[in-house]
């Protein structure tokens, strides 16, 4: 995997431009490549352009994942995944993400403000996919490291 760049490079705006059929609405930042350099994972400014709050802070982006693990919450892995993890290392995991976003929000900013943890959510599991992002981004998450394990491709 390659480092972490700064800002989203004019191929990474591409690339995402491509995958959401439309340019993207919010600053964001390349934070995992798969082995051929593309996008993973992605975290988003707190705060979309036009300053609508943008709660989901790391997003996973790469086409393959995204199918396996729809295919994971399909067959029950949600709420699998919420009885596998200990409910306050769940709810620890949602007060970081949410910090981290938190104060990523412009100090001046007096509008409305993104609220909730992991997925936009404050409590339980909402989405593997928001879990599985914010682990590969390097957050401690233990739901996002429950899906990796029943993702035999994802380390």
């Amino acid at each position: 995997m390659s480092p972490v760049s700064e800002r989203a490079s004019d191929d990474d705006v591409a690339a995402m431009t491509e995958l959401l059929g439309r340019a993207p609405q919010a600053d964001f930042v390349v934070v995992r490549r798969d082995g051929q350099e593309q996008p993973q994972v992605i975290r988003n400014a707190p705060l979309l352009d036009d300053g609508t709050p943008m709660p989901t802070r790391y997003w996973l982006v790469d086409r393959h994942l995204v199918r396996a693990v729809s295919a994971l919450e399909a067959g029950g892995g949600v709420r699998r995944a919420e009885h596998a993890v200990e409910a306050d290392a769940l709810a620890a995991a949602h007060a970081r993400y949410a910090g981290e976003r938190d104060r990523a929000v412009p100090p001046d900013h007096t509008g409305p403000r993104p609220h909730g943890g992991v997925g936009g959510t404050a409590r339980g599991v909402k989405c593997l996919h928001a879990h599985l992002a914010y682990h590969l981004a390097g957050g401690d998450d233990p739901v996002g490291r429950w899906v990796a394990r029943h993702l035999p491709d994802v380390r």
